[in-house]
């Protein structure tokens, strides 16, 4: 039997993350990304890039907590983000981790997907105490329970 703080994504799990996102289909032939604009203004991504490509390689927890929480996203007290770690840099301020956790080497936490016909946004939600492992990439319409331990297999 599992402990109580695994969980596996079952047909339900993926069920519910998709009510959380917001749908959006390509206006014409050209694949989605070549509308990133329409969703986040181009200084904005840039403002991002910078704060969140700074808090990547930042040796102190503290001051990537600081850069993070510079873009909009939403950093409880003594978050710690592993080295090379790497935020959403269109909509970082649909993310949210709660006290206490980490977030591993070289994982990724994005609240959008760009597909060849439509786009996809939705919030992430990682809880408070909550592990998650080296490479480890986090989609949008995730939430991750108080507790949780997400690893890379």
């Amino acid at each position: 039997m599992r402990a109580s703080s695994e969980w596996v994504a079952g047909e339900e799990g993926v069920a519910h993350r998709r009510e959380r996102l917001r749908v959006i289909p390509s206006p014409d032939e050209k694949n989605s990304l070549a509308h990133w604009w329409r969703d986040v203004h181009p200084l904005r991504v840039i403002w991002n890039f910078l704060l969140i490509y700074a808090a990547k390689y930042a040796p102190s927890l503290a001051l990537k907590r600081v850069l993070l929480r510079g873009t909009g996203m939403h950093v409880g007290r003594e978050v710690s983000m592993g080295l090379a770690a790497t935020i959403d840099g269109f909509f970082p301020h649909l993310i949210e981790i709660g006290d206490n956790s980490i977030v591993g080497f070289n994982s990724v936490v994005l609240a959008h997907e760009y597909m060849v016909a439509e786009r996809r946004i939705g919030p992430v939600r990682i809880g408070r105490n909550v592990s998650i492992g080296a490479n480890v990439t986090i989609l949008p319409g995730v939430v991750i329970g108080d507790g949780a331990t997400v690893s890379a297999l």
